[in-house]
């Protein structure tokens, strides 16, 4: 059980018991500019409604007017770098690095934070590296009361085949919810992704990946991945990158927190 303060926030994310909806913006710290997210202050303010904004120490001061006022999202700041991320470089390894503490984010404004973790990499001193950078945070966390979120990124992602990317996340998001983060965001696996939910005594968060072809490709994978069990989804590319991100975020809302079917959800917000 968390401690009191880890709770309370907890319980902001998941509004009224309510599943969250969380916009990724912190692509900029591995893949540079990208299309959509230029103009960083202005996008937030596009995706104000969500129940969180994930992003970096370096562009949350530029954007502290969206988390200041009242009924803001939450903020939650990434703690670590790992090369697996910065695919357009094609590594193969991860080796993870601290880019923040724990205590220097929640000085920067975080209400969580996130850590990631990938295991199954080449070299065993890599993994027990990753284990061991996020056990310190999940150290740092406790002593400051501030929920933490495991992030379960195998190396290659969604470019791995499904069966391999299944059982990777499946290992990997017990063994984090083990070192003791307080929920995990991860890959929805398709039709064994209830498997990772059970077998994961924390609240995971299904990322959106890649930019999917059409509005209603991300959509029904936010529906199955509630239906599987998750407590909620983490969107970028497929928010940010939308023709009309706020139209896109308030079908995404309806889908992941009120059950409404993707087709209709799409309808309702006139989304192409």
């Amino acid at each position: 059980m968390p401690a009191s303060g880890e709770s309370i926030r907890l319980a902001r994310l998941f509004s009224e018991g309510q599943n969250a909806v969380v916009v990724a913006v912190d692509h900029g710290l591995y893949f540079g500019p990208l299309p959509g997210m230029i103009d960083l202050p202005s996008v937030i303010l596009r995706v104000k409604a969500a129940d969180a904004v994930l992003m970096t120490q370096g562009m949350v001061g530029r954007c502290q007017g969206v988390f200041s006022a009242r009924g803001a999202p939450a903020c939650i700041l990434r703690l670590n770098w790992a090369t697996n991320y910065a695919s357009p470089w094609n590594y193969k390894h991860s080796h993870s690095v601290p880019i923040l503490s724990v205590q220097d984010a929640v000085a920067e404004g975080a209400d969580v934070v996130l850590a990631s973790l990938t295991l199954q990499n080449p070299d065993e001193a890599e993994d027990a590296a990753n284990v061991e950078l996020l056990a310190s945070y999940v150290a740092e966390k406790r002593a400051l009361g501030i929920p933490l979120v495991g992030e379960v990124f195998p190396t290659g992602g969604d470019d791995a085949r499904r069966e391999d990317l299944h059982e990777t996340v499946l290992v990997g998001c017990r063994i984090a919810a083990e070192l003791g983060v307080d929920l995990v965001k991860t890959f929805f696996t398709g039709d064994r992704f209830s498997d990772v939910v059970k077998a994961t005594p924390v609240p995971i968060l299904a990322l959106g990946a890649k930019k999917t072809p059409r509005a209603i490709d991300a959509l029904d994978l936010a529906a199955a991945a509630v239906r599987a069990g998750a407590r909620g989804v983490v969107f970028g590319r497929n928010v940010i990158q939308s023709p009309s991100p706020e139209r896109f975020l308030d079908a995404l809302m309806d889908v992941v927190k009120t059950g409404l079917a993707p087709e209709a959800a799409a309808k309702k917000h006139n989304l192409g």
